[in-house]
């Protein structure tokens, strides 16, 4: 009975050397034989690696860069300001869904994907610089220790408001904008019509009230009311079918224009150009219209925005 149990013990311990013996060395491959596995994993696993491109790209894909980011064909970011380049070019592309990889010398980057994701202001900021109906409702980030990070994009407009929407600017555009006014003229014109179309929609504002989607163009253009998101999307529509380089600007609060006039950049705020009022006449001011960075920051606390976002709005 003592052998047998002697040899109970000889074979639980040989087992034990032989698990730890394939432990060490499958250790040892990974240490020594790392290339190789990456290797493995890069043309097996993760075979799309290398073929990652950002050829399709919609109509609405704006063909310019802005100070805080760039179009890329780099999809593979290298450090920080290259992530945010292509979350951009992502976006700007019109995707719905995208999957790149992080270069593997880029240390931090699935951290720096992490703090994106979670950075609300930061990822607004960037949806911000893309056309209207390219930009994001709702964005949900995936990653995994490998570097790949999909991003599943909802869009802030469906494609029956796409269609509604320039159906009926194709009929405006040529009522409002005429060709023998100067640009300002034209676009004081655009600015005018929207404001005497629409209302402010302090029923959603006050009371989560949606009984319009006041907060898209589509609010202003056909229901007669708009948040300061609608406002200002459906002038950043007019603005880009005639040629102005423009983005969004947000706080904390609100939303309104940049555009590039003149050779420089100056704001424009329809929202507060078409004040509540308490008579209710309805009001069209030119407060907000054109006006530059020093102005617009010293109006009110409703224009306190985070200025490194938007370097090309910096105060004189």
């Amino acid at each position: 009975m003592r052998i047998w149990c002697d040899m109970r013990r000889i074979q639980a311990l040989v087992k034990m050397l032989f698990s730890c013996g394939l432990f060490l060395i499958l250790v040892g491959l990974v240490i020594f034989r790392f290339d190789d596995i990456q290797s493995i994993l890069d043309n097996h696993v993760f075979k799309d690696r290398n073929a990652v491109t950002l050829q399709d790209k919609n109509e609405y894909y704006r063909d310019y860069n802005f100070a805080f980011v760039q179009n890329t064909d780099n999809l593979y970011p290298k450090n920080k300001q290259d992530l945010y380049n292509v979350f951009y070019s992502i976006l700007n592309a019109g995707k719905s869904e995208f999957t790149f990889y992080c270069d593997k010398e880029y240390k931090d980057c699935i951290l720096d994907v992490q703090n994106l994701a979670n950075n609300q202001e930061l990822l607004s900021t960037i949806n911000n610089y893309v056309h209207p109906f390219n930009g994001f409702s709702h964005i949900e980030i995936e990653y995994d220790n490998f570097g790949r990070v999909t991003i599943n994009i909802i869009h802030s407009y469906s494609q029956s408001e796409i269609a509604e929407i320039n159906q009926k600017i194709d009929s405006l555009y040529p009522v409002i904008v005429q060709e023998n006014q100067t640009l300002e003229d034209n676009i004081k014109a655009v600015h005018d019509y929207i404001i005497n179309h629409a209302k402010y929609d302090s029923a959603r504002s006050d009371n989560q009230d949606e009984t319009y989607s006041s907060d898209i163009a589509y609010g202003p253009l056909f229901e007669g009311y708009a948040l300061c998101g609608g406002y200002t999307d459906l002038m950043e529509l007019f603005l880009e079918r005639m040629g102005v380089k423009s983005f969004k600007v947000s706080s904390d609060t609100h939303v309104w224009n940049a555009l590039y006039l003149n050779d420089r950049w100056v704001h424009l705020d329809l929202t507060w150009d078409d004040p509540v009022s308490m008579d209710g006449y309805d009001y069209l001011e030119y407060t907000y219209f054109l006006i530059s960075s020093d102005d617009m920051e010293s109006e009110n606390k409703e224009h306190v925005y985070h200025s490194d976002y938007y370097p090309e709005l910096k105060r004189s």
